[in-house]
């Protein structure tokens, strides 16, 4: 399978997708299965298989594999945010606010210490 790594308008693409995995999910009556457990489960064994493109070589990696294992994270989490009520820019904010406050740039540019060692 080929994928194409176009690029098209963000917000019309993210709402385009955003039903078409809605829709995935409704027409085979899975919603029922999308417990947050569940779904937090999914995630972390796609994280894993996308984790396995990179098992034995930081650098030679399959690309077309690679965003198909990254698109099931995404597809789960996608389903997650939805289980939850939850908005993902809203959440996402909030979580960069609090990751500024913690590396300020200052601080941490280029390094990888973690926060309360900087």
């Amino acid at each position: 399978m080929q994928i194409s790594f176009t690029q098209r308008g963000t917000e019309e693409m993210k709402q385009e997708t955003i039903a078409r995995i809605r829709r995935f999910s409704q027409e085979r009556d899975w919603d029922q299965f999308h417990t947050p457990a569940n779904l937090a489960k999914s995630i972390s064994i796609e994280a894993g298989e996308l984790l396995e493109c990179f098992q034995w070589s930081d650098t030679d990696f399959d690309l077309a594999h690679v965003g198909e294992e990254l698109a099931d994270v995404m597809v789960y989490c996608q389903n997650m945010l939805d289980a939850l009520g939850l908005d993902a820019d809203a959440i996402i904010n909030m979580k960069m606010d609090q990751n500024e406050a913690k590396y300020p740039v200052e601080k941490c540019r280029g390094s990888n210490a973690k926060y309360d060692q900087l």
